[in-house]
C-alpha cells in the first residue's frame, strides 16, 4: 500500500457536492430574507362591542343585574323607552325611565324637490280633492251669486219692459222673482 504525503491511504476518493446542493454562506441567505418580506397577515375582523342592552319591558328591565356602583342603559324592544338602571355601593338598584321620539331631518334635496313641486297659488290641490268645509263654502258662495244673477236679471227685464212701454209697444214679460233657499 501507498501512501502519500497527505496522509490519506491513495483510494481514498473525495467527496464531490454538485453546484446546486451546495449550502449558501450565511452572508448571502440573510440578504435575501430581507430583500423579500412575506406580506404581512390580514388583520381578522374585529367583532363589533355595542354597548346596548336590548330587554322586553320594563320586567326585564327589573331582572336585569346590574354590578354595585355602576349605572347601565337598558333599551326596551318593545317600546320607545330607554331605562337607566343603577346601584348603589351596597348593591341596592334603582331605575330611571326616559321615553324618546325619532324625528326624521329633512336633507337640502327633499326640501328643495318640495319647494319644486309645491302647488302653485290658486292651482288645483294635491291630488284633486278639496276638504269638506272648502266644498261647503264654495257651494255657498254659488248659491249667493246664482241670486244676484236672477235678482240682475229680473232687474233686467222689468228695465225692458219699462223701456218697451214707454216706445209704446205691448210687450208681456213676466218677472222672475227671486227665490231663497236658505
Amino acid at each position: 500500500m501507498a501512501l502519500y504525503n497527505n496522509g490519506f491511504p491513495a483510494t481514498y476518493q473525495p467527496v464531490y457536492y454538485p453546484p446546486q446542493y451546495q449550502p449558501q454562506p450565511i452572508q448571502q441567505v440573510i440578504p435575501q430574507q430581507v430583500q423579500q418580506p412575506s406580506p404581512p397577515p390580514a388583520p381578522a375582523p374585529q367583532p363589533m362591542n355595542t354597548s346596548i342592552i336590548w330587554v322586553q319591558g320594563e320586567t326585564g328591565a327589573k331582572s336585569h343585574l346590574v354590578a354595585p356602583n355602576t349605572t347601565v342603559p337598558l333599551w326596551d324592544s318593545e317600546s320607545q323607552r330607554i331605562f337607566l338602571k343603577s346601584a348603589d355601593a351596597a348593591g341596592m338598584p334603582s331605575m330611571k325611565i326616559l321615553t324618546y321620539t325619532i324625528e326624521e331631518v329633512p336633507s337640502i334635496a327633499a326640501s328643495a324637490q318640495r319647494a319644486v313641486n309645491a302647488p302653485v297659488k290658486g292651482a288645483e290641490p294635491e291630488g284633486g280633492f278639496i276638504a269638506k268645509e272648502e266644498q261647503e263654502a264654495l257651494k255657498r258662495q254659488l248659491e249667493a251669486l246664482k241670486k244676484d244673477l236672477d235678482t240682475v236679471h229680473g232687474e233686467m227685464e222689468a228695465f225692458k219692459s219699462d223701456l218697451y212701454g214707454i216706445a209704446g209697444k205691448k210687450t208681456t214679460v213676466k218677472r222672475k222673482e227671486p227665490t231663497t233657499d236658505d
